[in-house]
């Protein structure tokens, strides 16, 4: 495990051994508030838009074997009580032996937007940091920002087709039952979990995500048995600790070639 741990390790440092940059040169992508709409219980449903040049691709939330997840700041916001992203489906990139999960070419990420003081004018102002890669991997850091319309209701038909872009709950996707089991292992916990579901079509991946970014979870092997999905991986506290899991906060993302299904939580399977 910890050999493992190593070479992906290496394997990053090779991704960023030529000389980077805190901005994007001129081209490379563009990031822009789409302002949307508010909605009908005060919230307001608003997207990031970004726009990669030709070859250029970002990651998304869990980025795999190499990558940087976007992180996002939004204090210099007025009005603003939270924010919670609907990520669309990512795609699976294969860079050099690598197994990684963004997108290419352009991709917009739903906003919906809570306000402090519900009917009053949010100014949503951000700073994105993000990575993006080629031939090479650039860490990107850019400014964002917007007057959310308190006044317009009606949706803005590009944040809709993202939002249709999202995985499906469990519920959608038919999942009936989904348990996990542990073993410790030299170094962390080797996790198995049993998903009985209808397939997702094709050459389906898992990705599992905890609920602790401290806790680093190995590429996922995923397998078919019948009606049930079998991915199992392994965990270890990226400071070498031991540390309890806390199974409700984990989550499993089926990638297949028709749809993608997010799952959330992971009973024990005795």
């Amino acid at each position: 495990m910890i050999r493992r741990l190593i070479a992906t390790c290496l394997a990053l440092g090779a991704l960023f051994a030529t000389p980077v940059q805190a901005n994007a040169p001129p081209g490379m992508l563009e990031a822009r508030i789409l302002p949307g709409w508010r909605m009908a219980d005060g919230r307001h449903m608003a997207a990031i838009h970004i726009t990669l040049k030709d070859g250029w691709k970002t990651y998304w939330r869990a980025p795999g074997d190499a990558g940087i997840p976007p992180a996002f700041d939004w204090r210099g916001s007025r009005n603003l009580d939270g924010t919670a992203i609907t990520w669309p489906a990512p795609r699976r990139i294969d860079q050099g032996g690598l197994l990684t999960f963004g997108y290419h070419d352009a991709v917009t990420l739903p906003l919906t937007v809570t306000p402090s003081r519900t009917g009053r004018p949010v100014r949503l102002e951000g700073v994105l940091e993000m990575g993006v890669c080629k031939d090479i991997c650039v860490p990107v850091r850019l400014t964002v920002a917007a007057d959310l319309p308190r006044d317009v209701t009606r949706p803005d038909p590009r944040i809709v087709a993202a939002l249709a872009e999202r995985p499906l709950s469990a519920g959608e996707a038919g999942v009936s039952r989904v348990s996990c089991r542990l073993r410790p292992i030299e170094d962390g916990l080797g996790l198995v979990a049993e998903i009985t579901m209808p397939s997702a079509g094709g050459d389906e991946l898992a990705v599992i995500e905890t609920a602790d970014p401290r806790v680093w979870v190995a590429r996922t092997t995923a397998m078919r048995q019948g009606p049930r999905l079998i991915a199992e991986t392994e965990l270890v506290h990226v400071e070498g600790r031991s540390f309890m899991l806390d199974r409700s906060g984990l989550r499993i993302t089926v990638l297949g070639r028709d749809h993608a299904v997010d799952i959330r939580g992971c009973a024990s399977s005795g």
